[in-house]
């Protein structure tokens, strides 16, 4: 996973989609100000109202993206090791036939 995502602080990401929601201007409009691309600061500011509960259904909130990231970590651990209990068990069968 790249750390493009992490380029700025989620103090300036609260910041940015403050502005967003106060200042009037559109979010293109905010993104150049600011400098940051406006398709991620738009991406902010729809995280922002997915956590705030004022987003469409089927949003995640930045909780439940979090924790659906930590569940698909943990099926891929539990995958491998799977895979390597399943090699050890051929291994051992092959063994027990000697």
């Amino acid at each position: 996973m790249s750390n493009r995502s992490r380029r700025y602080t989620e103090e300036f990401k609260r910041d940015a989609v403050a502005l967003v929601h106060s200042s009037g201007k559109t979010v293109t409009e905010v993104a150049r100000e600011l400098g940051v691309s406006a398709e991620g600061l738009r991406n902010w500011v729809k995280q922002d109202m997915a956590d705030r509960g004022q987003a469409a259904p089927g949003e995640l909130t930045t909780a439940e993206r979090e924790e659906l990231r930590r569940l698909r970590r943990l099926a891929a651990e539990q995958a491998e090791t799977i895979e390597v209990l399943r090699k050890a068990a051929v291994f051992f069968a092959k063994e027990n036939d000697r």
